[in-house]
C-alpha cells in the first residue's frame, strides 16, 4: 500500500479474522459427550470476517449493514486498532474519531471535562486545541450541569452524548460510529445525523453501523452488506439496503416454512385468513395508481371496531395508515380497502394490519401480513446524490409568481 494516501482514506485488502470457539462446557455430562469416539473437536475457531476488501476515499460515507453477528463491529474495531486481523492488510490514514460502544474511550473515574482532554490528547491534539473546541463539545452533548461529574455516574444516554460529541468535534479525518446512537433519544439522534452531514461536507470520511435503515440511507452514499463475515454487496446505499431487506424477508419466510409450513400471524381473538395486495386489475401495484387490499378475517362472534391498514418498509413504523370503523360478522368476513393513489416509490414494502374492538382489548395486534412489490417511479435524489430516507412520493405543481 502506498504511504502517500490522503488523510481520511481507508484501504482494506483480503481481511480475515477469527475467534477461538467457546470454552468447553463445565458440566461433567457435556464434557463426557465431547470425549466420545467420533466427536468433532478439530474446529476450535470460528471465522467472523472472511476475505473482506474495500476502499474509502476522503469524504466518502459508507453504511455498514447486516444482521447481528455478521462481523460489523469486529471490522470497526480492527479499523480503530482495538483488534488485529488474522490475515490480510488494512490502512487507515488520518486522525480517527470512534464511538464503538456507549462509554468507549471514556474513563469512569474521570469527570466529563477530564475525559474530553484525555481523548483529545490520545488523538494527538494539544491542550489548547481541545480548549478551543471544549464549549462546542459540552453544548452539543447538553452536559453543562454534569461536565464536572465523574462519568461513572452518567446514565447510558449521557455517556453516549459525551462520547459522540468528543469524537465528532475534535475534527477527525475519519469518523467510525457503531450502534451506540440507539441509546440516545430521537432528538439527539437527529442532531448526530446533522453533525455527520456537516463533517462530510468538511471532507471527513464516515463509516456508520446501524440497524436504522432510514438513518443509514439519509446520511450514507454507499452501502456495504456483511453476511456471516462475508462481503455480499458494496454499491449505492439504496441498492444495498434493498438487497438486505430482500434477504431478511426471505430468511423470515424460510424460518416460517421450516417451523410450520405456512404463514403465521400473531394470535388474536380474530384470525387473519387472507391478506392480498394488488392493483385495480389484480396485477402488480404501481406507484401513484390505485391499490387494492383484500382481507378475509375470521371472528368468533359479531364485533365492531376500528380496522387499520398500513404500509411500512419492514419495521413496525408505518409510512402511512388508513383506518375505518368496521363490523365483523361471526365467521368469515371479506373486506376490501381501496387506496386511489399509492404514494410510495417503486420498491419492496410490507402490509400491516390491526383491529381494535374499542373495549380495551385488541382483537388483532399490529402485525405484518407479508411483503409486496410496487412498480413505477423510483426515489428522487438530492442534489449531492444522497437518496432521501422517505419513500413517500407526493404529486405537486410548481409555479414562480412574478409578484413574489
Amino acid at each position: 500500500m502506498s504511504p502517500e494516501r490522503a488523510a481520511g482514506s481507508i484501504q482494506v485488502e483480503q481481511l480475515w479474522k477469527r475467534f477461538r470457539s467457546d470454552k468447553a462446557p463445565r458440566a461433567l455430562r457435556d464434557r463426557v459427550l465431547t470425549m466420545r469416539p467420533g466427536a468433532n473437536t478439530a474446529d476450535k475457531f470460528r471465522w467472523v470476517l472472511r476475505d473482506i476488501s474495500f476502499e474509502l476515499v476522503p469524504g466518502d460515507a459508507v453504511g455498514l449493514i447486516g444482521a447481528n453477528g455478521s462481523g460489523k463491529s469486529t471490522l470497526l474495531k480492527i479499523l480503530t486498532g482495538v483488534m488485529y486481523p488474522y490475515a490480510g492488510r488494512y490502512e487507515v490514514n488520518g486522525r480517527v474519531g470512534a464511538l464503538l460502544e456507549v462509554r468507549a474511550g471514556l474513563h469512569g473515574d474521570l469527570t466529563g471535562r477530564e475525559n474530553i482532554y484525555l481523548y483529545g490528547g490520545l488523538l494527538g491534539l494539544s491542550r489548547q486545541q481541545v480548549t478551543e473546541r471544549f464549549d462546542d463539545i459540552v453544548e452539543f452533548a447538553v452536559l453543562e450541569d454534569a461536565i464536572d461529574r465523574q462519568v461513572k455516574f452518567y446514565s447510558s444516554g449521557m455517556g453516549m452524548r459525551l462520547g459522540f460529541s468528543v469524537a465528532a468535534f475534535l475534527e477527525p479525518d475519519i469518523l467510525l460510529v457503531d450502534e451506540a446512537l440507539a441509546v440516545g433519544d430521537s432528538f439527539f439522534q437527529q442532531r448526530c445525523l446533522d453533525r455527520m452531514r456537516d463533517l462530510l461536507r468538511q471532507g471527513t470520511s464516515l463509516v456508520l453501523v446501524s440497524h436504522d435503515m432510514a438513518a443509514v440511507e439519509s446520511v450514507c452514499r454507499r452501502g456495504i452488506w456483511l453476511k456471516d463475515g462475508v462481503l455480499q454487496v458494496d454499491t449505492d446505499v439504496r441498492s444495498a439496503l434493498g438487497e438486505y431487506r430482500t434477504w431478511l424477508d426471505d430468511a423470515y419466510h424460510t424460518w416460517i416454512d421450516e417451523t410450520s409450513g405456512e404463514a403465521v400471524f400473531r394470535p388474536g381473538t380474530i384470525d387473519v385468513i387472507k391478506a392480498e395486495v394488488a392493483n385495480a386489475t389484480g396485477g402488480l401495484p404501481t406507484s401513484g395508481k390505485e391499490l387494492v387490499v383484500d382481507l378475509v378475517l375470521d371472528s368468533p362472534r359479531d364485533v365492531e371496531g376500528d380496522l387499520c391498514v398500513g404500509v411500512t418498509e419492514g419495521t413496525a413504523s408505518p409510512m402511512f395508515i388508513v383506518t375505518e370503523g368496521t363490523r365483523l360478522r361471526e365467521g368469515r368476513t371479506r373486506i376490501r380497502c381501496t387506496i386511489p393513489h399509492l404514494p410510495v416509490a417503486a420498491g419492496r414494502y410490507y402490509l400491516w394490519i390491526e383491529f381494535d374492538s374499542g373495549d380495551g382489548e385488541t382483537r388483532i395486534p399490529w402485525q405484518p401480513t407479508g411483503p409486496f412489490t410496487v412498480d413505477g417511479r423510483g426515489l428522487d435524489r438530492t442534489p449531492i446524490g444522497v437518496m432521501r430516507a422517505s419513500a413517500i412520493q407526493v404529486d405537486a405543481s410548481w409555479t414562480a409568481p412574478e409578484d413574489a
